[in-house]
């Protein structure tokens, strides 16, 4: 075998390469930067400088980046969030227009509704608005007119003159056209139940309401009720239920204020909507809406019978004639004989009256959560 590093004519072969493939370059290391322990403060804005001070006197031997990590953590797993007071409720649509009235005139309209309805986007074209009325339908109030876009005070006092000019319909029964308003719920703290002026009525803090500057430009949407912050307790809690926008503009400009009622300093608060007990208007029990009832049968809020509370008079077994029992039929206009059985308290009212013990409680979850339990145990 010949010899290539002493024959120059044979050409020498490169030894062999041991890298397969393209070469690769290294990625180059982070570098690491060391953070004072100001630095590891303003990382972390939501500790404060004692905490960075104990804890380096805790663990002497961290770094700042170790000191910093510690507190991030500790920040991390115990700041939990607070949860959202939803105090407003949405109401209707503002493309649907309320007018009140009484049932009768309700009715007389309704049962002519596509030539009102006519009638009144002809009015509406005259006047040179580009708002139309879909569809009237009835309501518990009176009557409720649908358009397709919200309307301006304009358009309502044009609706409202051609109601005046409907025949046969009493004028002195029907209320300006308004649109849907939503509301706000708060509760006002600091207050006895009890002092020397006597017990907190809702008349007394609905006086003291109208009065103040802070509700000048606020209307109650209902009474304010009072009652006690726990069983055993002098404090009084007053629920508060305000007319207000969607975006409840009216009681976020009064919501922490304070105000004096005789000697004492009360705080106006935010609370969740609808803090009370809801009643079912289809089943008439407690705890939960109508909405949501699982009962496919009306019931009457008089007798509990298989019918509405407005046909009493016409499905109740108390007005017809039975002749094994030698009972006649009650004639037209005479007081019902049955004696109501509420279905809550078994009491000798309707279910819906304001004399029923469940009525009184309905802003006491508690008292209506042992009143289940006992429903239970039997």
């Amino acid at each position: 075998m010949l010899n290539t590093a002493m024959n120059p004519n044979i050409p020498a072969t490169p030894p062999p390469s041991k890298m397969t493939g393209p070469i690769e370059k290294k990625a180059p290391k982070p570098m690491i930067t060391k953070k004072s322990y100001v630095q590891a403060f303003k990382t972390n804005i939501s500790s404060s400088i004692e905490d960075v001070i104990r804890v380096k006197e805790a663990f002497p031997t961290l770094s700042a980046n170790e000191v910093g990590k510690m507190l991030k953590a500790k920040n991390s797993s115990g700041g939990t969030k607070k949860p959202k007071i939803n105090m407003t409720t949405r109401g209707q649509s503002r493309r649907e227009v309320i007018i009140p009235m009484t049932k009768t005139n309700a009715e007389l309209i309704v049962n002519s509704a596509h030539i009102h309805i006519s009638n009144i986007n002809k009015c509406l074209r005259n006047s040179k608005s580009d708002i139309f009325a879909d569809f009237i339908q009835y309501n518990v109030n009176g009557i409720i007119i649908t358009m397709n876009k919200p309307t301006s005070d304009l358009d309502l006092s044009t609706i409202k003159k051609y109601l005046k000019n409907i025949q046969n319909i009493n004028l002195n029964s029907i209320e300006s056209p308004r649109l849907p308003k939503s509301k706000s719920y708060m509760k006002i703290i600091g207050l006895l139940y009890s002092s020397k002026l006597g017990v907190m009525f809702p008349d007394i803090i609905e006086g003291v309401l109208k009065d103040l500057h802070l509700f000048k430009n606020t209307t109650l949407a209902s009474k304010p009720q009072v009652i006690k912050a726990s069983p055993k307790s002098d404090k009084a809690v007053v629920w508060v239920d305000i007319w207000d926008s969607q975006s409840g503009s009216c009681a976020k400009n009064i919501i922490n204020r304070r105000f004096n009622v005789g000697q004492f300093i009360a705080t106006i608060c935010r609370t969740n909507m609808n803090p009370g007990v809801p009643q079912c208007k289809n089943c008439w029990k407690w705890g939960h809406s109508t909405l949501s009832c699982c009962s496919h049968i009306s019931r009457c809020a008089k007798c509990y019978g298989a019918h509405e509370t407005e046909h009493h008079r016409e499905k109740a077994w108390c007005y017809m004639e039975n002749k094994k029992a030698n009972r006649a039929a009650t004639n037209m206009g005479e007081p019902c004989p049955h004696v109501f059985k509420c279905v809550n308290c078994k009491g000798d009212h309707q279910a819906d009256s304001y004399s029923c013990p469940y009525w009184h409680n309905r802003f006491n979850r508690d008292w209506h959560g042992r009143k289940q339990q006992e429903l239970f145990r039997k």
